[in-house]
């Protein structure tokens, strides 16, 4: 299944411009380090709802914007070399030799133990947080009214819980029994502008968000660690707040250290207390004020410039991806079309799939997917092409296309000619938009064999022709470069030309086809090969060495990658 091909890569993408995101919040932090906490906690806040919103729904929403109509569409290299930073890790399908079974499209069981880890996980956080929750919802339930002037409900607990802001969206003051026997009416004050500074910043909604946060990503030191530094620049910003009202730092500091003495810290992050943080630094910067330096010009200018970034570089992503898929799928683009073509949901009943070119140029397909169509007018592999819905490789179509073509036409050109109209098809009748980007992947390298190539030049006379059919490739001067593209598709990884032969050869290769793979309609130019019998036959790599003295090395390297950014249902007629 495509989804459980793409989940790793999409989440390891997440969490790796996440991580880079959050180390972007912790240096603009400690730039600002003499500055007002309010402003730190706000950068940690921010890093914190990053891992709520991928990079790429931003993208997304890039490649719905247009560039001006007259603007000309320049190729998104920038965008191109962002992508390969920011999205190192890419979805990819596990190739195999072809003496293995064929590969199963059931989900990895690797994924459902991971998701299965994943799983406890959340919901051991979620269940000890549940239960300090209903542990307080109890207290507050025993809770009777106060009569004290506040913004918000007081009310008074019989427990030993610390002063503190219980809800989120109609918060309450919850005040321990008793508290004006500790603390004197200064004291008091005091802790009632501390409180009062978490419910004016709705500090509570802020830390429960972040504690969804810390559920999701359980497993992610990094989310932990922003939780701590949002706590310490919470309590910071709101002492800040209370010293600049007026209340005398002695007092102050007395207060948060009888509450400790007192009473129990809160169990919660999102119920906001008086005895938060590191009480030993909060109790010295209380008693050494130094007033917090407001923002200059040139430290909003890079908080502005981060911000702008932040959205700007995903956006022109998009942006840039969308405006060359619309290059690439824009009929103007390809001048090549066919001049009539039926598309009908293929029948039941018949032979299985199949596509033909006939003479002059017409295609005809039998059970053909959208899948397997975009994989021939592109001349990629499955494994090159990402994004497709689940109903692009189930639903099957019999499509026949008519066109004129001029006689005694290369096999090359003619290759090229069908790409272009079935791009044209794809783009009229399925509405296909997509665009191209590269990764680095295991691929194959065509080379010489070390006893040289075993493969006969072509004479300049004979035509280009041929077939490829059930493990019997027959080549009249073919080119060892199409040769390779022709491999690509037995493998399902990208065949390199690494053998620096540029001429035309004749060949005949045989193998045992282990597993059956759909042959690409631009090379399927005659099927006159029978159904041989496979047996007794070698494997694909050792074939190719025995009989073509090449040999396929395995190493790593770019590969095209076609993204489709929409396909819909086809017109049928």
């Amino acid at each position: 299944m495509i989804l459980a091909k793409l989940i790793p890569a999409a989440l390891a993408n997440h969490l790796w411009q996440s991580t880079l995101f959050a180390a972007a919040a912790a240096l603009l932090a400690l730039a600002l380090r003499k500055n007002r906490a309010q402003t730190r906690y706000t950068l940690w806040l921010i890093a914190s709802l990053k891992f709520l919103v991928p990079f790429a729904l931003l993208i997304a929403a890039g490649a719905h914007l247009r560039w001006p109509a007259a603007a000309p569409i320049a190729t998104p290299t920038f965008s191109v070399a962002v992508q390969q930073i920011g999205q190192p890790f890419t979805a990819r399908e596990i190739s195999t030799s072809v003496l293995m079974p064929a590969v199963s499209n059931a989900w990895n069981p690797v994924i459902t133990i991971l998701f299965s880890i994943w799983f406890v996980g959340f919901a051991a956080v979620l269940l000890s947080w549940w239960r300090r929750w209903m542990r307080v919802r109890a207290i507050m339930r025993a809770a009777s009214p106060r009569p004290f002037q506040a913004p918000v409900p007081v009310l008074s607990s019989p427990t030993l819980l610390e002063p503190g802001v219980f809800g989120i969206f109609r918060p309450v003051l919850l005040l321990p029994e008793g508290i004006t026997g500790h603390l004197s009416a200064r004291h008091l004050e005091s802790i009632f502008a501390h409180e009062l500074c978490h419910v004016r910043r709705r500090d509570n909604l802020a830390a429960a968000i972040h504690m969804f946060v810390e559920a999701l990503f359980w497993f992610h030191p990094l989310v932990w660690w922003i939780g701590a530094r949002m706590m310490e620049e919470r309590e910071r910003a709101c002492d800040e707040e209370v010293l600049r009202l007026g209340n005398q730092p002695q007092v102050y500091a007395e207060s948060i250290l009888k509450a400790c003495q007192f009473y129990l810290e809160s169990p919660l992050a999102c119920i906001s207390g008086v005895t938060g943080s590191d009480l030993k630094k909060r109790i010295v910067r209380i008693m050494t004020p130094r007033m917090a330096v407001g923002l200059d010009l040139h430290k909003k200018l890079l908080l502005a410039a981060a911000a702008m970034a932040a959205l700007a570089v995903p956006l022109s992503i998009g942006l840039m991806n969308a405006a060359e898929g619309r290059a690439q799928s824009s009929p103007t683009a390809n001048t090549a079309s066919f001049e009539v073509a039926s598309i009908k949901p293929a029948k039941s009943s018949g032979p299985g799939m199949f596509t033909r070119i006939q003479p002059g140029g017409s295609f005809r397909a039998h059970k053909i997917t959208i899948g397997t169509l975009i994989q021939d007018a592109y001349g990629l592999q499955g494994f090159q092409i990402v994004g497709l819905p689940s109903w692009a490789d189930s639903k099957s179509y019999d499509i026949t296309a008519k066109a004129e073509d001029p006689q005694n036409t290369p096999v090359s050109q003619r290759k090229a000619l069908l790409e272009a109209r079935l791009q044209s098809l794809l783009t009229d009748r399925f509405k296909l938009t997509v665009h191209e980007s590269t990764k680095r992947s295991p691929v194959y390298q065509l080379i010489v064999n070390k006893h040289g190539p075993k493969i006969t030049p072509s004479n300049d006379a004979k035509d280009e022709w041929m077939s490829l059919y059930n493990g019997v490739l027959t080549a009249q001067s073919l080119s060892v470069a199409l040769l390779a593209e022709n491999l690509s598709s037995q493998v399902d990884r990208t065949v390199e030309d690494r053998t620096g032969l540029t001429g035309k050869y004749d060949f005949t290769l045989r193998w045992d086809p282990d597993q059956m793979h759909h042959t690409s309609a631009a090379t399927q130019f005659n099927d006159s090969i029978g159904n041989e019998n496979a047996e007794g036959r070698p494997s694909l790599f050792t074939a190719v060495q025995e009989q073509l003295g090449l040999k396929l090395q395995p190493s790593n390297g770019p590969v095209k990658v076609l993204i489709v950014d929409r396909v819909e249902l086809p017109s049928t007629n």
